[in-house]
Formats: C-alpha cells, sequence, structure tokens
C-alpha cells in the first residue's frame, strides 16, 4: 500500500487485535464497532509501504476522509508546514494510515482497467461513508492476494434504516397467551413432556406463555422499546441486512454510471461482499458462551441430531426468514412422510402375506396348466412356458393387490392434507416471526438489465445526433429559419409540461431472447425423448440377443435383466442432463433479461423445473403408458428400423417393471446427487483450492498473522440461492406422489433420504457456505404453486397407472362379469389370445417350429381367436375393460378431487389462535398509542404551565387553550422536547414523548374568536 503526504487520501485503520475473546476477527481495530460487512477485492498490481522521502503527489483522485468529508487543500497543509511529513503524526489518529485510492505515482504504474476499477471503488466507498457507514481497510494491501473493507453501521443509521425497511421489533408490553381448556391443557402439557427428548438445547426455544407486542420500529417511539444495549438490540442478522440495503442502493454516477454491489461485483470492481459468521463453529472453552453458529451447529448440524426437531426460530434468527421457511418447510414434509411411509409398508405387507393365496400368481406358476406362449422374437427364439415367468408374477402381485387402489387414494389426500397443513404452518411462523401485513422489499434492477438499458440509451442518443445532423433545418449560412425558429421554440414549451418517460425495456427487446428460449426448450424436449428412444432401442436389441441364448436360466430372466440395466443407462443419462439443464436454464434466463432477482428467480425455477422434469419422469411415463400398447400382435408386429420388433409387457404386466424403473431412479439419483454432488464436489473444489493457495501460503505463514474471521469466511463457498434444495425435494415429491401406485415404498425411502438431508444441508449452511444475506419472506414463492399443480397432476397419474398399466380393473370385469362362479379362478386363460403358428409371416417362425407339435400358441391380448370369422380383432371382452377403465379414471378422479375439497375446507387456512392473537395485538396496541397520546398531552400542558409560571405577561396560556382535549379524537405526533424545556445544550431527552414546541406555535391565533373556531381543528 502506498503511503504518501497529499491531501488526497483515505485514513485508514490498521489491524489490530481486539479486546473480545469470543468475537475475535468479528471487531474493527478499536474492539467496540462490530464489523456488519465486508467487501473483498484483488489488488492486481505489485506495491508496499513507500517511505515518505519517495512520495509523490498523484493525479486525478477522489479524496474523501473517514467521516465522508474532503480533507484539507494541499495548499494549507503546506502552510501548516506537512507538506513533506508523515500524515499520521499531525492529521491523523493514532492506529491510522492514509492511502491512495488514486493513481500511484511513481514508477508504479497501473493497468487502465485497474484504475478504472480503483476509481470506482473510491467513489462508492465515499457513498457509503457519505450513507453513515464506517470503514475500516488493512494497514498494508498485499501484492497478491485478497484485500478486506470492513463496514461498521452505527446506532443512528441501524435506527433510520430499520424505519425505512418497516423492520419489527418487540416492544415492552406483554400480554399472556389464552389458557386452554383443562382436557386441552393436560393434553398439551403431556405432549411437551413427551416431546423433551426430542428437543434441541437452544435457549428460548420454548417461548412460554408470554409474549410481547411488536411494531414496527420507529425513531420517534424509542421509549416504547426494550433498548438495553445499543449495540445487542439490533441483531447481527439485522445489522447484515440493513447494511446490503445501504449497498445495493449505494449509486456510482461519476465513474461507472451503476446502482448497487451486485452490479459492482458483476463488473469486476470487488469479488465479493458477504457479512460475516458469528465466529468459528467449534465451541472452544466454556460451553455456556456458545454463539448462535455454535449452538446450530452443536444441535441442528451433526448427524447424530437426527432425531430431534429443528430449532427453527434460531435458524431464522442467524439464516433470515428465506432459509427459515426452507427448512421448516423440508421439516413438514419430512415429518408428514412419516404416516406416508407407515401405510405404505402396510400395503406391502399385505401384497407379501397374499402372494402364496394369489390366484392369477398360482395358475401362472402352475406348469400343469401348460400355457405355451408365442416367441419373444422373429426366428431364433423359440416357443416358451408361462410357468418360466413365476417369479416376475409372485413379484408383480407385492405392488400390484387390491391395497394399491387404496394406497393412491390415501396418498392424493396426503397431499391435499400436506400443503393444508403447510399454509397453517407457515401463517403461523409468519405471525410468530412478525412479518402480517409487511410489504414486499422494493427490489433494484439487476446488473445485466441495467447495463441493456444503458446501451439502450446510449444507441437512443447516438440515433437522435444522427437525426439532427441530417435535418435541413438549417440555411446554408447556418442561421434557422423564423418559421423553424417558431416551431422549435413551440415544440420546447409543449415538451416542458410533459415529463419524459423512464426507459425501460419492451418486448421488442426480449424478442430475441424469448425465441432463442423456445426453440432451446424444444430441442432440450427433443435431447430428453432422443435419450429414452436410444434406451428403448438398447432394450429391444438386448431382449433379442439375451432370448436366443441357449442358456435357460437366462432366458427366464431376461425381462428383469434387460429392465435393470435400461434403468442405470436411464438414471446416468438422467444425471448428466440435470447438470447440463440447471445451466442451459440459467442461460435462457439471462437472454430473457428480467428486471429484478424475483423475476429472475421465477423464470429461472419455470425453466429448470420444466427441463428436469421431462428428464426424470420421462422413461417412467414410457413405462407407464406407452410400452406395450404399440407392439402388435403375432403376425403383424410393429418394427423399429424394419429389423426390431417393439418391446412388450411381461405376462404379469408393466408395473412390476414400473416399480423397478421408479425405485433404481429414485434412490440412485437421491444417494448420488447427495452423496457425490452435495458432499463430494465440494470437498473436490475445496481441495483444489488449498493446493492452489498452498505455494503462496507458505511464503507469507512465518510473517501473517492468525487469520482473522474475514479471512476464513471468504475461503468458504459462496451462497447461490436455495433453487437447487428447493428443485432436489420437488423432484423427490413427484416420486412420492405421482407414480406411488407402482412403489408403495416410495414415502418410506424419501423419509430416510430427508432425514440425512436435513443435517446435510444443515452442515453445509454452517460450516461449509458464507453466511447469506437475510432476505424477509413471507411464503414459499412460486414453490407452493408448483407443489400443488403436481399435487392436482398427481390425481390423475394414479388414477391411469391403476386402470391402464396395472391389472386391477381385468379382474374386476372378469370376477364380476365373466367369472363362472365369482371368483379369480381362470383369469390367466381369460386374459390370453390365441393364434395359429401356421399365420406366422415367412421368416419371423421359429427355427424349431418343424420339430414340435404345436398347432397355437397363446399371447396377453383380448382378440378374437383363429376360428373366429373376425380373427384377430379386438375382442367383446376388450371393449368392456376399455370402458371400465375409462369410468375408473373419470371416478377416482372426481372422487378424490372431491375429497381434496373437503379436506381443504374442513381445515382453515389460518389457525383459530393466530386470528385471536391478532385481534388481541391490534387491540393492545390501540390501547398503548392512546396511553402515550395522554401522557404526552399532560407533559406538554405541565410544561407550558411551568414557563407560564415563570413568565407572568407571557400569551403561553391562550397557545395551551388552542390545544385539543385528549381522548380518541387526538392526533397529536410525536416528538422532542429539547424546545419545550430550552436546555440550549441540544443534548436529547432519555423519554422523547414530547411533540416539537414550533409545531403549536405554527399559525396562532391573533383574536380570540378565531382562537376559538380554531380550538376545534389544531393544524399540527
Amino acid at each position: 500500500m502506498q503511503v504518501s503526504p497529499s491531501e488526497d487520501k483515505i485514513p485508514v485503520v490498521g489491524s489490530t487485535s481486539n479486546s473480545h475473546g469470543y468475537g475475535e476477527g468479528l471487531y474493527f481495530s478499536d474492539g467496540r464497532r462490530k464489523v456488519d460487512y465486508v467487501l473483498v477485492f484483488h489488488q492486481r498490481r505489485h506495491s508496499s509501504l513507500r517511505s515518505p522521502a519517495s512520495a509523490s503527489v498523484s493525479q486525478d483522485r477522489l479524496s474523501v476522509v473517514s467521516n465522508g468529508n474532503f480533507p484539507p487543500s494541499a495548499a494549507s497543509d503546506v502552510a501548516a508546514g506537512r507538506g513533506g511529513g508523515i500524515p499520521g503524526r499531525d492529521s491523523a489518529c493514532v492506529g491510522e494510515v492514509f492511502m491512495e485510492l488514486g493513481f500511484a505515482g511513481g514508477n508504479e504504474s497501473l493497468e487502465p482497467a485497474d484504475h478504472e476499477m480503483r476509481l470506482i471503488r473510491q467513489e462508492f466507498e465515499a457513498n457509503l461513508q457519505e450513507a453513515g457507514l464506517e470503514i475500516e481497510r488493512d494497514r498494508e494491501i498485499k501484492s497478491h492476494g485478497p484485500s478486506f473493507t470492513r463496514l461498521h453501521a452505527p446506532w443512528p443509521v441501524l435506527c433510520r434504516e430499520a424505519e425505512f425497511l418497516k423492520i419489527r421489533v418487540p416492544t415492552k408490553t406483554s400480554y399472556e397467551l389464552k389458557e386452554e381448556s383443562s382436557f386441552g391443557s393436560s393434553m398439551s402439557t403431556m405432549w411437551r413432556k413427551l416431546n423433551r427428548p426430542f428437543q434441541p438445547k437452544v435457549p428460548h426455544q420454548d417461548h412460554g406463555r408470554t409474549k410481547f407486542l411488536s411494531h414496527c420500529f420507529s425513531r420517534e417511539k424509542l421509549h416504547l422499546y426494550n433498548i438495553t444495549s445499543k449495540e445487542t438490540f439490533f441483531d447481527n442478522t439485522t445489522r447484515g441486512r440493513i447494511v446490503y440495503e445501504i449497498l445495493r442502493r449505494t449509486v456510482c454516477a461519476r465513474t461507472c454510471q451503476t446502482i448497487g454491489i451486485s452490479t459492482l461485483i458483476a463488473k469486476g470492481v470487488y469479488d465479493a461482499a458477504f457479512p460475516l459468521h458469528d465466529g468459528d463453529y467449534r465451541v472452544m472453552g466454556n460451553v455456556e458462551e456458545r454463539n448462535d453458529r455454535q449452538l446450530l451447529h452443536e444441535e441442528w448440524a451433526r448427524y447424530s441430531a437426527f432425531y430431534k426437531y429443528q430449532p427453527i426460530d434460531l435458524i431464522r434468527k442467524y439464516f433470515g426468514e428465506k432459509i427459515g421457511l426452507y427448512f421448516a418447510w423440508l421439516g413438514v414434509y419430512t415429518q408428514l412422510l412419516i404416516p406416508a411411509s407407515i401405510v405404505g409398508i402396510i400395503v406391502f405387507g399385505y401384497g407379501v402375506a397374499t402372494v402364496d393365496t394369489n390366484i392369477p400368481s398360482l395358475e401362472m406358476c402352475d406348469a400343469h396348466l401348460n400355457f405355451t406362449m408365442c416367441p419373444l422374437c422373429d426366428g431364433a427364439c423359440d416357443f416358451w412356458h408361462l410357468s418360466t415367468a413365476c417369479g416376475t408374477a409372485r413379484a408383480s402381485h407385492l405392488f400390484d393387490n387390491p391395497a394399491t387402489v387404496f394406497f393412491a387414494i390415501f396418498m392424493s389426500l396426503w397431499a391435499v392434507l400436506f400443503l393444508e397443513h403447510w399454509k397453517r404452518r407457515q401463517v403461523s411462523l409468519s405471525f410468530n416471526w412478525g412479518l402480517t401485513g409487511t410489504e414486499e422489499d422494493e427490489e433494484h434492477p439487476r446488473p445485466k438489465y441495467e447495463t441493456i438499458l444503458l446501451q439502450k440509451r446510449q444507441r437512443k442518443q447516438k440515433n437522435k445526433k444522427k437525426k439532427k445532423k441530417s435535418e435541413p433545418d438549417k440555411q446554408e449560412d447556418g442561421t434557422v429559419t423564423g418559421k423553424d425558429r417558431w416551431r422549435q421554440k413551440l415544440l420546447s414549451a409543449m415538451a416542458a409540461g410533459i415529463p419524459t418517460p423512464i426507459d425501460k425495456l419492451t418486448w421488442k427487446d426480449r424478442l430475441p431472447g424469448y425465441f432463442i428460449n423456445v426453440s432451446s426448450i424444444l430441442f432440450m424436449f427433443g435431447l430428453t425423448f432422443s435419450a429414452v428412444f436410444s434406451v428403448i432401442i438398447y432394450r429391444i436389441t438386448i431382449s433379442a440377443l439375451m432370448a436366443m441364448s441357449p442358456d435357460p436360466a437366462i432366458k427366464s430372466n431376461v425381462r428383469v435383466t434387460v429392465s435393470a440395466t435400461a434403468v442405470i443407462i436411464n438414471l446416468v443419462v438422467i444425471l448428466i442432463l440435470d447438470e447440463i439443464y440447471g445451466t442451459v436454464a440459467m442461460w435462457l434466463t439471462e437472454l430473457e433479461i428480467p428486471k429484478t432477482e424475483t423475476n429472475f428467480e421465477e423464470r429461472l425455477i419455470l425453466k429448470a423445473f420444466l427441463l428436469k422434469f421431462m428428464n426424470a419422469y420421462a422413461p417412467i411415463f414410457y413405462v407407464a403408458f406407452f410400452k406395450g400398447r404399440f407392439a402388435g400382435r403375432p403376425g403383424n408386429y410393429t418394427y423399429v428400423f424394419n429389423n426390431y420388433r417393439m418391446e412388450e409387457c411381461a405376462p404379469g404386466g408393466c408395473l412390476i417393471e414400473l416399480c423397478i424403473q421408479l425405485s433404481i431412479i429414485m434412490l440412485g439419483k437421491q444417494l448420488i446427487q447427495n452423496n457425490v454432488f452435495e458432499i463430494g464436489i465440494p470437498k473436490l473444489k475445496k481441495l483444489v483450492r488449498a493446493l492452489k493457495d498452498k505455494g503462496s501460503a507458505e511464503k507469507e505463514k512465518e510473517e501473517e498473522k492468525p487469520p482473522q474471521q474475514w479471512n476464513l469466511d471468504y475461503a468458504l463457498v459462496a451462497f447461490e440461492g436455495l433453487t437447487p434444495e428447493y428443485m432436489e425435494m420437488i423432484i423427490q415429491f413427484g416420486f412420492v406422489s405421482l407414480f406411488v401406485a407402482s412403489f408403495p415404498l416410495a414415502p418410506l425411502f424419501a423419509l430416510l433420504n430427508n432425514v440425512i438431508e436435513i443435517r446435510l444441508d444443515a452442515k453445509k449452511f454452517v460450516t461449509e457456505l458464507r453466511r447469506p444475506v437475510a432476505i424477509r419472506a413471507k411464503d414459499i414463492g412460486i414453490w407452493y404453486n408448483i407443489l400443488s399443480g403436481m399435487g392436482k397432476f398427481s390425481v390423475i397419474i394414479n388414477a391411469f397407472v391403476i386402470s391402464f398399466t396395472s391389472d386391477f380393473i381385468p379382474r374386476l370385469v372378469y370376477q364380476y362379469m365373466y367369472s363362472p362362479n365369482g371368483t379369480m379362478h381362470g383369469f390367466i386363460d381369460h386374459t390370453l389370445s390365441y393364434f395359429n403358428v401356421s399365420n406366422f409371416k415367412p421368416g419371423t417362425a421359429p427355427n424349431s417350429l418343424e420339430d414340435k407339435d404345436i398347432t397355437f400358441c397363446r399371447y396377453k391380448d383380448y382378440r378374437e381367436p383363429p376360428w373366429s370369422p373376425d380373427a384377430y380383432q379386438f375382442s367383446k371382452q376388450y371393449w368392456c375393460v376399455l370402458a371400465a377403465r375409462l369410468a375408473f379414471v373419470i371416478l377416482f378422479q372426481n372422487l378424490v378431487m372431491f375429497l381434496s375439497l373437503v379436506v381443504a375446507w374442513v381445515i382453515p387456512d389460518v389457525p383459530k389462535n393466530i386470528v385471536e392473537q391478532l385481534k388481541r395485538e391490534k387491540k393492545l396496541l390501540v390501547d398503548v398509542f392512546l396511553r402515550e397520546e395522554k401522557e404526552k398531552f399532560q407533559l406538554i400542558q405541565s410544561l407550558f404551565a411551568k414557563d407560564n409560571a415563570l413568565q407572568p405577561g407571557s400569551n403561553v396560556l391562550q397557545q395551551v387553550q388552542g390545544l385539543p382535549t385528549p381522548g380518541r379524537s387526538s392526533t397529536l405526533p410525536l416528538g422532542q422536547t429539547q424546545a419545550l424545556v430550552g436546555d440550549g445544550g441540544g443534548a436529547p431527552r432519555a423519554r422523547c414523548r414530547a411533540a416539537s414546541f414550533s409545531q403549536f406555535t405554527r399559525k396562532t391565533p391573533t383574536s380570540p374568536m378565531k382562537e376559538n373556531e380554531n380550538s376545534k381543528h389544531t393544524a399540527v
């Protein structure tokens, strides 16, 4: 860092050890002022402390001092005899160093880009100081590596911004919550005792029966709040949020015409900006003095705490409402998976218990029935017996049984119950966190939007200049004619009364981005379908090859083997395309040029969800609804590439293949994403970064002090939003709800995954990520709409899975329409059609046909036999089953939708106790303000009376008579009492309750008549 005696310097406080033991690295060098935010940039020039003799006055600098004022001129310094000395000796405080923010003098020249960045930082930090923030920087700027600028918001700035942001803070007024009835109170007490082992050991987790009123912060109502210490009244999360609000609206108008820290980071002026963690997450010393980060690590971010509830209030206090809502939602979702898992285990257990008594499975496994099936491929494949598929039939019954229908209805209602329960929980959290009635924060435009808008303005200005040059409005001598002069005056006069329109990007500016978006998304859909089709070709070819094997064991396990290997290939393709689609969705959203971060996030979520939904569920949709539907029949098969037959469903149905597909994709996606993407890749990045910085770290290890908190936090990974976390859970929610009829154990595996996922995410947020800025949010946003849509879609999907994919409807139709004795005996024979082997097309018959005495083979379909006049046409049974399937879809959908509406109507969105507390708090706040006005009025009267007694000849009594009487109609504003007491020192009073004297002396009536008229409506 350069030290120069010139006037164009900023005093910077050097880093020294502070006086706070547990807060090492969390304070300025004086040990008193907290570091609320940190800005990081890299110095790209080689520099060191320069001696005063070699210092030279630099040019083109923006000069400010630590309090935001401009320093004295160079002439005054020279006159004072300080022109060539070290500034710190006379004009600076002890421990301060003057730093150059302009162009370096001497032989150490900067690149033009670096010089521009330096000027931008100089102006930005000067504007931050004008906004009231205090700045501290390192004593030395390293020739390489990061340099840190630390920011502190003093108490007046915190109060001002808290009032602007309408931050709700607790008041001194409290009330007792309403006691429950005797039975309800005893049940609540018993439940709390049972839950005590599962509660985290966090202070103030149990709020008790006392609740404090909260109100939007106001500097005029400081006496209402319980301010024991100005340093701790606003917690670190709120302080960081306040500083971030200042950072994001601070303007750099002179150097780069940008607004906010995010724009400067995008331009490369700063590398990062973040609030600090509350010290190390490891507990050192006394356990009782743990900070919030250590509490979260001990009671939340440990795998050993998997059985405990989450400390949601502490999470919200440390990370903000948006992250707190995510973990609260994840906790509610995981808790409600417990009953779904229990019911799924019961359904699966029912299938295990009844597999030995299931008549269709027994008939398929009975070798004496001797069902000779048609070949699985042309030429090389031979006839086979249905009894060889006994294992597939028995496994299919585990998931395809009458209990599956009940489970599908239960899960559809469960999805509705989950959403209704979350709405109630969300309202409760919003009320407890003081977010009820708050408005959305005003958002500033994104950096790219501002850049594109600036380019548009520049193009407009260039076009205007060209247009002016091309207009022949002047004569040859350059003078304007009278007619043109009159026209210009008229237009300028008209334009003076019309406000200039605010420039913004229109749909025409975004049209290329929209076109690329649509075409790219269609291309991605085509890529997904191509991947699914490629796996289909793999299944067809491998099935044909395995069917030609002479080994009977291989032939008997063709379907299971092919299905399992194809699903693994699908899983790998899904994981690869998932990462590609995430990057593509980000790129496509940038092309749309959204104005704000909220718009950007919503558009990104919709694109990413659409692409990842298609990627994850396309193979499952194929197996559930398309496989075997277009295969044809013996003698008239459908071929792909003129050589390969389309694949068919197994004799037991496609449901078992759907179950295999769903289970492998779901489990594999969760395990690989959790272990590889969320654990392995961050650790690998950290290792690479450590190896890269190892060389430079060893050189400075001897002379460098122990790292401060900002160094440790800068080494952590930057927080990139909650979209990946939500997306992972939403896709899992689809596995649990959409195709749950085919895999009743899906909720159980989701539950086990989420128990680990909560602690994994907690550990990541506490130990591996920089502390994110607290964002105020009342709900989970667009994710709730996606969940609601998936819940409704799951009803339709499950209805079609039960009716078309499983054999539930064919069994019902057979039992009640075609069974001779009302039982399931003969069901397998009923579902198999006949084919005359002499009707094989040339070249498609088995090679061993001449050696065997086989006239007919069987295949699964409802078609007329060869001896019928309508041979191989769909039979009457086919149309009966199809009608029953469609009727079941309509009945199931309407029944579940009706029950869902009943559940949503029965459960109110807002809990009753919250409604009562809202009414009670509103009444108490009104009483508090009325009592305060009454006290103010009495105080003002006493002050005026005292002043009147000291000055008998004054007319203060007449002024007091003009005041309104205290009551409900009184609307006296709050103010200070310094002018009333006339202390002359300007020091504020401890309790600022009285209104300003000037407010009651404006427009004082001069006559008694006017005084009486104005006494009814006092201008305050």
